[in-house]
Formats: C-alpha cells, structure tokens, sequence
C-alpha cells in the first residue's frame, strides 16, 4: 500500500492523495487501505518514510564504485540529468519538501534524507563542500524538472566542478 501511495503522490501530489486512490492504484479493498492508515497524514507519514528510506539506500549504491574525482563527478552529473526513475525521485522528494513546510514529522524525515546524503558526499568532498553541493544538486534538478529545456551537460558538470573547487594538486 505504500507503494501505491508513492505512485499517488507523484501523479497527483501531496494535495490530491486519497485512500480511494491508494486503493485503486494498489489494487486492494478501499477498507484495507483506512484500516492501516486511519488518517491522510498518517499514510502520507509513513508513504515519504518509505521514500526516505529507499533513497537513502539507493544514494549510497549510488556512490559505491566511487573512486576518483572524475567518477564522483560523473555520478553527480548523472543525479542532475538522469531519466525517468530519477524524475519520479524528484518529483517525490520535493513533494516531500513542500508538504514539510507545514508538517514538522515530514520535516524530521527531510531533515534526516539530508543528513545523509550530505554524509555520502562529504565522504568524498569535506563536510563544508557536501552542504553547498547539496544545494547545488537540489537546486539543479529542481531547474531540470522545471525547464522545458534541457541544460547542456557541459554546464551542469562546469557548476559541479567549481562547487568541488580545485582538486587536489591542482594550482588552480
């Protein structure tokens, strides 16, 4: 079921969730559905926990052949440009974010997702650049699913490459 919720609350967002549409979507009796999840808030609660709790996993896969500065940058660049499972990631994490604003246990949840995505990248970059890099990325992909254009990649890897600063060795 909080799967069928996730479905929703990409399609429909934060707003248009019911357990009428959890039920259709996940193909169970409605009554399942509010028997589990008394309230909107609290299968919503649990639905973005879920999410968390996947992204969190898949970040860090994300980053587990990690082994030079040019294979991190490339992952990061991928975060920005990547295809359709990536949009749906981001559809869902900023509705996460929005609905935040006025839910304080959805905020746990987004203040917990950034700790540890901000976690895996400092592993690479220092914890002041994990920060800034996380909002850099956060930002960018919230331009990408904005645009009805497409940023050149060369763009989005120039802006990843100045926010890492130099590397190491480097006179620049």
């Amino acid at each position: 079921m909080l799967d069928a919720a996730l479905e929703v609350l990409v399609e429909d967002g934060v707003a248009g969730i019911t357990h009428r549409k959890v039920a259709v979507r996940g193909d169970v009796p409605l009554g399942s559905v509010t028997y589990h999840f008394a309230s909107l808030t609290e299968l919503r609660t649990q639905a973005f926990a879920r999410y968390v709790e996947q992204q969190t996993a898949g970040y860090e896969a994300l980053f587990a052949g990690v082994t030079s500065r040019e294979d991190l940058i490339d992952v990061l660049v991928g975060l920005v440009r990547g295809g359709p499972s990536r949009h749906r990631s981001a559809v869902l994490g900023f509705e996460l974010h929005l609905a935040a604003l006025r839910d304080p246990a959805l905020r746990a949840l987004t203040q917990e997702w950034t700790r540890s995505s901000r976690a895996v990248l400092a592993r690479f970059t220092g914890a002041e650049t994990a920060a800034r890099l996380d909002a850099l990325l956060e930002g960018m992909i919230m331009h990408a699913l904005l645009s009805t254009e497409r940023e050149p990649g060369e763009e989005t890897r120039t802006a990843i490459v100045l926010t890492l600063g130099p590397a190491a060795g480097s006179d620049t």
